[in-house]
C-alpha cells in the first residue's frame, strides 16, 4: 500500500450573524480549518483536519501550503500504515534518519506552531486509512474502548450575569447534559464581573450540574489567583486556561494557590509541552486539541503522561467533525479519558461537513464502531467552502 496523493483545502464556512458570538477572540463570523485528503494507490482514502488557530476562525493559507508543498512531496510513495515512522520523518525533517537510528528526536525549527498542526492533520488521515484498511475503528487499533459511550459537557456560555443562567440551563435541556462550560476572563473587565457571572450560573444550575469556566489564557497570575479565591465556594469542575500558555511557571503557581482544579492544553504542542506542565504541577486536566497537538499519535502519548501523573484527559473539541471524531477515539481508548467537549456555538464543520451526526443523549455520546474515524466527509461541502490558495 502506497500513498498516491495528498490534497489540502482551507475550508471557511460563514456563520449567520444571528448565530455569531463575541468573546475575547472578537466576533466569530466563520469557522475555519484545513481539511486534507490522502488517497492510496489501491483506492483507500483517509481524511484529516488541521487548525491554524485554536478558536473558530483562522487564516489557513500558511498551514495549507505547508501540507501541500512541504509534507505531501515528502510522503508520496510511502506506506501510510507506517504511522510512527512517518510522524518522525515529518517532525525531524532532514535529520529524520538520525532520529530513527538513534531513537530520540532531532527536531528542526518547526517543532511547534503550524508545522505541528500540519503533522496533526496528516497523522489523523493516516489513522483513518489504517482503520479502513483493517475494517476496524481507530479506538480498536489504540487498544479498545473503555465503554460504548462517554459523558459530554456543553461548551458555550457567553451571556451576561442576568442571562447566563438561562443560557446554560438551555444547554442542559437541549441534550440532557450533566455539565456545562462558560467563558470568563478579560472580556468581562474586572475579575469581580466574571465572579458575578459564575455566581449567577451556579445559582441557576443548582448543585448537581457540573460547571467549568474558561478564561482563554487572558488573566495575569494575580488575577487568576484572585478569581479562584472568589469562586471556590461554587464547586467548579475546573478552571480552564487561567493564564497564557507561555507561562507554565505561572500556571503552576495558580494551581498551587487553590483547591479549584485546573485544566489546560488547547494551545500546547506535542508531549514535550504537556510533560513540562505535569512536572511543574500545573494541571489536573489535560486538553490537547488533536488538530494542533500532533494528531492521534501524539494525543495518545499525552494521555500516557496524564495517566502516569494521575491526571485526566478531556480533549479540546471546538473543532470540525474529523478532529472531534479523533478526540473521541483517543478519549475512549486512553485510561485517562474522562469527558468530551461538545460545542454549543455555531459549528458547521461539526454538524454539516460529515454525513454522520454526533448526537448527545442523556449527556452522553456514543463511541461509533465504523471503520477508521467513522466519519464520511461530504466532498461537495468541502468544495463549496474551499478558499482559493496557491
Amino acid at each position: 500500500m502506497k500513498i498516491k496523493s495528498i490534497t489540502a483545502h482551507w475550508v471557511r464556512v460563514p456563520i449567520p450573524e444571528a448565530q455569531q458570538h463575541v468573546s475575547d477572540f472578537g466576533r466569530v463570523s466563520s469557522f475555519d480549518a484545513t481539511i486534507l485528503r490522502i488517497e492510496t494507490a489501491c483506492g483507500l482514502v483517509g481524511y484529516g483536519e488541521a487548525k491554524e488557530e485554536v478558536g473558530s476562525s483562522g487564516n489557513n493559507h500558511g498551514l495549507t501550503a505547508i501540507i501541500r508543498h512541504k509534507f505531501a512531496p515528502m510522503l508520496i510513495g510511502e506506506d501510510p500504515r507506517d504511522i510512527n515512522r512517518l510522524w518522525e520523518v515529518m517532525y525531524n525533517g532532514v535529520r529524520d534518519h538520525y532520529a530513527l537510528r538513534d531513537a530520540h528526536v532531532f527536531p528542526i525549527l518547526g517543532r511547534r506552531g503550524i508545522t505541528v498542526s500540519a503533522i496533526s492533520g496528516i497523522d489523523m488521515a493516516l489513522w483513518d486509512i489504517l482503520g479502513k484498511s483493517l475494517g476496524a475503528p481507530v479506538w480498536r487499533l489504540l487498544g479498545g474502548r473503555k465503554a460504548s459511550s462517554m459523558p459530554a459537557y456543553a461548551s458555550g456560555g457567553w451571556a451576561d450575569a442576568a442571562n447566563i443562567g438561562k443560557q446554560l440551563m438551555g444547554y442542559v435541556e437541549r441534550g440532557g447534559f450533566k455539565a456545562v462550560k462558560m467563558r470568563v476572563g478579560v472580556i468581562d473587565g474586572p475579575v469581580r464581573n466574571s465572579v458575578a457571572r459564575v455566581k449567577a450560573a451556579r445559582e441557576a444550575l443548582g448543585p448537581d450540574i457540573g460547571l467549568m469556566c474558561d478564561a482563554h489564557g487572558t488573566y495575569t497570575v494575580a488575577d487568576a489567583k484572585r478569581f479562584c479565591q472568589l469562586v471556590e465556594d461554587f464547586d467548579l469542575t475546573w478552571f480552564e486556561e487561567p493564564v497564557t500558555g507561555d507561562d507554565h511557571r505561572g500556571l503552576a503557581e495558580v494551581r498551587a494557590s487553590t483547591t479549584v482544579p485546573i485544566a489546560v492544553g488547547e494551545s500546547e504542542f506535542t508531549r514535550h509541552d504537556f510533560l513540562d506542565i505535569a512536572q511543574r504541577g500545573g494541571a489536573d486536566f489535560f486538553q490537547p486539541d488533536l488538530a494542533i497537538c500532533g494528531g492521534i499519535s501524539e494525543a495518545m502519548r499525552i494521555g500516557a503522561i496524564a495517566s502516569a501523573y494521575n491526571l485526566r484527559l478531556a480533549p479540546h473539541l471546538w473543532t470540525g467533525a474529523l478532529a472531534f471524531a479523533a478526540g473521541l477515539h483517543v478519549s475512549a481508548a486512553s485510561p485517562a479519558g474522562w469527558i468530551l467537549e461538545y460545542s454549543l456555538g455555531a459549528n458547521p464543520l461539526l454538524h454539516e461537513m460529515a454525513l454522520e451526526k454526533f448526537t448527545v443523549k442523556d449527556g452522553r455520546i456514543e463511541i461509533p464502531d465504523r471503520p477508521g474515524l467513522g466519519v464520511t466527509i461530504d466532498e461537495g461541502f468541502v468544495q463549496r467552502h474551499a478558499v482559493a490558495t496557491p
